[in-house]
């Protein structure tokens, strides 16, 4: 059994070959720009943890992880066009350096190269693994299109909101999973399982980025608290808040998120913690990630087996950067 560490050395060793031709260098060259700043390779790396629960690693999970690596980059590389963001990871977006008409391009053209990668999958499997990577694909659509229109509406339930959450992050974590597993010749139950664990641990995920994002130390979390705050995102933090202060906090904090005042951040931090939302935000983390447990858990394989992948779950939900 491997670690997480290992597998993703592992995974960068193999995704970091060229993979797009040399021309036209104007539609290829802003994909080999962008794949190159690297990045978490959690996904991927899910995948082959989730055929290494079962079995060896086979080949064909380095062909899904590359395609679900190249999914999860074309999807950036849109959302980044959505947004009007200028950097990521403090490099110059593929939209601002190249033009929004190429970037388009350059996200299809990536798409389509994942799928050149599920191609060369056993065909035994071929049918199973496409079906469940298209299904993917479009909920992870249906979240991104969930999200912007979130952005219009004066109010979104909690409910919505995970459910957004769960389409747009969660089922591409849970479907690397169980495409891995399907791989590794994992009964249908027990592929079950190891997708809800993948989807409950994306919402735990999400819980604690967001909590991070208006609790977390600086220095640790790479970035100023609050960058939420002050875009007025729907987060589990507001929308709890909104769901909770009494009118006079409530009129409060709508008017401060509409003037956006120089102190806004510490504003409605305050409205926040006088509401405990900070500690209502982590019992909501422990409870997906105990539902994620316990369907890991419930995977009939050795306790052993399934011991990377417990480690990179709380790995992942109890950091605080």
């Amino acid at each position: 059994m491997h670690t997480f560490k290992e597998l993703v050395t592992d995974f960068g060793e193999r995704f970091g070959v060229r993979h797009f031709p040399q021309s036209p260098a104007s539609l290829y060259e802003p994909g080999e720009y962008f794949l190159s700043w690297g990045g978490k390779r959690i996904r991927p790396v899910m995948c082959l943890m989730g055929n290494e629960m079962f079995d060896s690693i086979h080949p064909d999970s380095y062909h899904v992880a590359t395609a679900i690596e190249l999914f999860h980059n074309f999807t950036l590389i849109h959302d980044d066009i959505m947004d009007e963001a200028p950097l990521r990871r403090g490099m110059e977006t593929v939209h601002m350096k190249y033009g929004s008409n190429t970037a388009l391009l350059t996200g299809d053209v990536m798409m389509i190269r994942a799928y050149e990668y599920l191609n060369k999958i056993n065909g035994q499997y071929l049918h199973r693994i496409i079906a469940l990577f298209n299904q993917t694909a479009k909920e992870v659509c249906e979240g991104q299109q969930l999200d912007i229109d979130f952005e219009k509406m004066p109010d979104v339930s909690l409910d919505a909101y995970i459910e957004m959450i769960s389409l747009k992050t969660s089922v591409l974590l849970a479907a690397s999973l169980e495409m891995g597993a399907i791989l590794g010749g994992a009964s249908e139950g027990n592929c079950r399982h190891i997708y809800e664990f993948g989807k409950n641990l994306g919402i735990a995920f999400q819980v604690q980025d967001d909590y991070l994002d208006a609790f977390g130390d600086p220095e640790k979390f790479g970035k100023e608290t609050g960058g939420d705050i002050r875009q007025n995102k729907k987060t589990f933090l507001l929308l709890h808040a909104l769901e909770v202060t009494d009118a006079e906090q409530k009129k409060t904090l709508k008017r401060v998120m509409n003037e956006n005042p120089a102190d806004k951040v510490q504003k409605v931090l305050s409205i926040f913690k006088a509401c405990n939302v900070d500690e209502w935000a982590m019992q909501l983390k422990e409870k997906y990630l105990a539902t994620a447990l316990k369907h890991l858990d419930d995977i009939a394989v050795m306790s052993v087996r399934k011991k990377p992948l417990e480690e990179l779950a709380l790995f992942l939900i109890q950091r605080d950067y």
